[in-house]
């Protein structure tokens, strides 16, 4: 008799806590994109310890990754600093978002899948009932529409490059933050690309990233130009 089949069990995914490294990580980013930490500023590691309540070799291992994403700089026999924003570093930045955005957003409408459709379904019902009205948490939004673009290219590598220009834009968006007139703007304008790549129009997708990443530039620049 031919022998039975084995069925092996069905195993559940087992949701992995970040690590001690990725946690100090995100958390230092965090505060570095949001201006809590200054660009200038010297990092603190002692401080960062205490109040992350994470050990040194956790917070060294998340400098050292700062530091190749360009938001901190280490100075031998001075410290650790968070790097300075300019002008510059806006046009240099967008120069690489405009053309990489816009292909990611391609991709998510091209690589559109089941879990894709109701994640960007939710953002735009969020949007469109326009009951954000903090700047801060227009941000936040803005970041979540991003991101979820950023997830549903599902290219990794590309997620990654992006998620590094992007933090790097943030930092200027918060430097301006009391001062720029466009960011809900900007956050509803989403819409019309997340809409896009519903639809699987990768085209319009394309060009509405594209618009949305220049807009970014030109309100960013007229700020700065006149503080």
């Amino acid at each position: 008799m031919p022998s039975a089949t084995r069925v092996r069990p069905a195993v559940e995914p087992v949701e992995v806590a970040p690590s001690q490294s990725e946690a100090a990580y995100l958390r230092i980013r965090e505060r570095i994109v949001s201006l809590e930490m200054p660009p200038g500023s010297v990092v603190n590691e002692a401080r960062l310890r205490e109040d992350l309540r994470i050990g040194r070799t956790p917070i060294r291992e998340a400098l050292q990754r700062l530091a190749r994403e360009n938001l901190v700089r280490p100075i031998p026999h001075r410290g650790t600093f968070v790097t300075d924003v300019n002008i510059t570093d806006l046009a240099r930045i967008t120069e690489v978002r405009i053309v990489l955005e816009s292909h990611a957003a391609k991709l998510a409408a091209e690589k559109l899948t089941p879990s894709d459709r109701e994640a960007i379904e939710h953002l735009i019902e969020v949007l469109e009932k326009g009951a954000v009205r903090d700047q801060r948490e227009l941000m936040r939004l803005d970041q979540e529409v991003h991101r979820q673009v950023y997830r549903a290219a599902h290219n990794p590598f590309l997620e990654g490059t992006l998620e590094r220009y992007f933090n790097l834009s943030l930092r200027l968006w918060y430097l301006v933050l009391d001062r720029a007139l466009r960011l809900r703007e900007a956050v509803e304008e989403h819409i019309d690309l997340l809409r896009a790549i519903l639809a699987r129009d990768g085209a319009r997708a394309e060009q509405s990233m594209r618009r949305h990443v220049a807009g970014f530039e030109r309100e960013i620049r007229k700020v700065l130009v006149e503080r």
